[in-house]
């Protein structure tokens, strides 16, 4: 009974900050310039301070050394959840100019808005580097293969621009992250650590990064408010969607992890984070490429929605295995 008191307190803790976000856009705090920046300010300002700072504060090479080559499984896993989308839109009938969303939503997790809180709040800090191998993954593989298959939604056929990919792919929060493990492997981490050297940089980096929990709850509860919650509605798509983000995903990597000799920590923080919503960035690129950008807003309010429901479920069922 501790442990889902413990799961339910975690996941209360950030829906106060949701529900606060909601509060202070319905009642027009944000403008949509103002959102977009604090997305920004999230991404590219705060959450690669947080990586950085945690990365040289708390971690030694060896340890770092030890995770990175477990991206394997995070990529091994929406790998497979992507061809199982394929047959499942197929034989149920997706819509034509559905279906790249709907495969990109089904395989992508929210890693960061809804993720990084989630697992920060579970499973404290220790869990941060097998959160950020598991974001590794879920970067590449939407700023890849993901946007190629909206781009499908909206074109009808989808094309790589190379340049345009890696600039997403090697995002600030990535940067952050290598530059943190640069640092730490090359032993320059000791300067920051040192309070006469440059410790005060390492404090101002924890102070800033100290922005992204609370900012990103605040903009998913904007992000909920900016939906019609009268189109919020669960068709074969939606349902299907809710099954793959929370039933099937959780249960692939559960098989992938659970009979391997790895620490226990890193089997419950990539279960958690394969069962996380479907990415923010999904109605915004789905926009910019004229797919059904309202479709990906609405699966973004419901398996967000949703994920409060199942994550102190979940977060039980992993206590145990």
């Amino acid at each position: 009974m501790s442990v889902f008191y413990s799961a339910v307190s975690g996941v209360l803790e950030i829906l106060i900050m949701i529900a606060l976000g909601f509060i202070l856009a319905r009642n027009n705090w944000f403008d949509a310039k103002m959102t977009s920046l604090i997305a920004r300010l999230v991404t590219q300002i705060a959450l690669p301070a947080y990586m950085a700072a945690t990365i040289i504060e708390k971690f030694t090479a060896q340890e770092l050394l030890k995770t990175l080559p477990d991206l394997l499984f995070p990529v091994m896993s929406m790998l497979t959840l992507f061809i199982i989308s394929i047959p499942i839109a197929k034989i149920f009938k997706i819509k034509l100019h559905h279906r790249g969303l709907f495969q990109s939503m089904f395989a992508n997790s929210n890693t960061v808005f809804v993720g990084l809180p989630v697992n920060m709040a579970l499973f404290h800090q220790q869990s941060l580097p097998f959160v950020l191998v598991y974001y590794m993954a879920n970067t590449t593989f939407f700023w890849t293969l993901g946007v190629y298959l909206i781009q499908k939604d909206g074109t009808g056929s989808g094309h790589f621009d190379w340049r345009t990919t890696l600039k997403k792919v090697f995002s600030p929060p990535l940067m952050g992250f290598i530059v943190g493990v640069i640092f730490v492997l090359s032993g320059i981490s000791d300067i920051f650590k040192d309070p006469n050297g440059l410790g005060f940089l390492l404090s101002d980096l924890e102070y800033i990064g100290g922005l992204t929990i609370p900012l990103s709850m605040i903009f998913i509860g904007i992000s909920i408010n900016s939906v019609n919650l009268v189109n919020v509605h669960f068709d074969r798509s939606h349902w299907l969607i809710l099954l793959g983000r929370f039933v099937i995903a959780p249960a692939l990597m559960a098989a992938l992890v659970i009979p391997l000799p790895m620490p226990l920590l890193m089997k419950q923080v990539f279960i958690m984070q394969s069962a996380m919503p479907v990415m923010t960035n999904a109605p915004v690129v789905a926009r910019l490429y004229n797919a059904d950008s309202e479709y990906a807003s609405i699966m973004v309010t419901e398996t967000t929605l949703m994920s409060l429901l199942v994550i102190p479920i979940l977060m039980v069922l992993v206590q145990h295995i």
